[in-house]
């Protein structure tokens, strides 16, 4: 454990800073949950949504949002986050609204999207969407806040 993490005087960081890699639904929903109560406490959150990951912001073209696909979800035939939500756990299209209302910032790696080959123009409407590369990232993260990959 880090002398921060065991002296419970110590400040926490004074932003967060996520890497939302992984295309697995538990990762990505996680990274929600961290976003949205770091900005509920008054920590500025910034999500930067690369390769698989961005999956989970595509829109929903008649089949449900793109999260809906991702491993770990749609492989319980969508029963993940509606287990959740039947045991007060909050869900992706809650986490996700409360980060827009809670102004989390959202960064969609332009490298990211040619890498799996997504357009732009599939990505949801209804969150505020930027498409930025990884410096625009780097230089929004703070020297006193932390920085995670999920």
């Amino acid at each position: 454990m880090s002398p921060a993490a065991s002296d419970p005087a110590a400040a926490p960081p004074d932003k967060l800073s996520l890497l939302v890699i992984s295309g697995t639904f538990e990762r990505v929903h996680y990274a929600l949950v961290l976003a949205s109560a770091a900005a509920a406490i008054g920590t500025p959150a910034t999500l930067f949504f690369t390769d698989r990951a961005l999956l989970a912001l595509s829109a929903d073209e008649g089949s449900g949002p793109g999260w809906r696909s991702l491993p770990g979800e749609a492989d319980t035939g969508g029963a993940t986050d509606d287990d959740r939500r039947r045991r007060g756990v909050a869900g992706f299209e809650e986490l996700l609204s409360a980060c827009a209302e809670l102004g989390v910032r959202f960064i969609v790696c332009e490298m990211g999207l040619r890498a799996i080959g997504l357009d732009v123009a599939a990505l949801r409407r209804d969150v505020p969407l930027e498409v930025a590369g990884v410096v625009t990232f780097l230089a929004d993260a703070s020297s006193g806040g932390a920085m995670l990959t999920l």
